[in-house]
């Protein structure tokens, strides 16, 4: 059965759907993208004939004309973002040939799930508050969410809780190094203590977080270093360092010479 969604004037609508426990959606179809997206409350979605569990966190992705039915366990709250080919331009067009050309249903982890719920709040906001920017801006945080999303579909290997956790963290580190970033907001997006992140991140690569963090940072200022012509100021502000002297002590506490000695050094060798 097909079923419209409002999604005028822009392309793409996002907006809250309530149920309450026992209600059942039948299966039906849409013409548009949906990216359904769990607040609170637990239910099912049969998407292709497959059955999904849905609760807090998760996001559902459905691709114009499949088949889906929810069923609400207790009271669920969804947020639904559609959107149609309007807003899909030359640059998101390769993650829909890549990544998002099928529904599917994806577990988020603590990184991206906060990442995606701050765009789904920042696009609430732009949907309904007017402005000459509000259709572009719209597009532009949908594009970043897709982004996210089609990064964040690692195929994790099956592991223990901890060493999943440092593998996460790690390759949240690889990709937001240029974040302002403490340890404690690391820990608390995977819920655990500081003490207890730094423990199962050392057993699995022998150091703590932000010690890791301060080598991929210095690891590519060395490389910008040998291969632009890139001030020292701009190198330190593009990998993350907030001063100039922060820069210089993790790059002499790892290298045991100055940023400008170790450019020096690798242009006459």
């Amino acid at each position: 059965m097909l079923r419209d969604i409002l999604i005028e004037p822009f392309g793409v609508q996002l907006y809250e759907s309530k149920h309450h426990a026992g209600d059942r959606i039948e299966e039906h179809h849409h013409q548009v993208y949906q990216l359904i997206y769990t607040l609170e409350g637990t239910g099912q979605i049969r998407l292709n004939g497959k059955e999904y569990q849905l609760v807090h966190d998760h996001l559902t992705f459905i691709t114009p004309l499949t088949p889906h039915a929810i069923v609400s366990d207790h009271k669920l709250t969804v947020l639904v973002l559609a959107f149609d080919q309007r807003v899909i331009n030359s640059t998101n067009q390769k993650l829909f040939e890549k990544s998002l050309f099928e529904s599917k249903f994806i577990g988020l982890n603590p990184f991206n799930s906060s990442e995606i719920r701050q765009l789904l709040r920042t696009m609430l906001y732009e949907q309904s508050n007017h402005s000459l920017h509000q259709e572009i801006a719209l597009k532009i945080y949908l594009s970043q969410l897709l982004l996210l999303i089609s990064r964040g579909e690692k195929n994790w290997e099956t592991k223990d809780a901890n060493t999943l956790r440092a593998d996460r963290l790690r390759d949240y580190i690889d990709s937001h190094y240029y974040d302002w970033i403490h340890a404690e907001d690391l820990a608390s997006r995977l819920g655990i203590s500081t003490r207890h992140m730094n423990t199962i991140f050392k057993e699995t690569y022998n150091m703590t977080p932000i010690q890791y963090l301060t080598e991929v940072r210095v690891g590519l200022a060395k490389k910008m270093l040998v291969e632009t012509d890139k001030d020292i100021a701009s190198i330190c502000f593009e990998v993350g360092f907030e001063s100039i002297s922060t820069f210089y002590r993790a790059f002499k506490n790892i290298t045991a010479i100055s940023p400008n000695k170790y450019r020096t050094n690798q242009k006459h060798s």
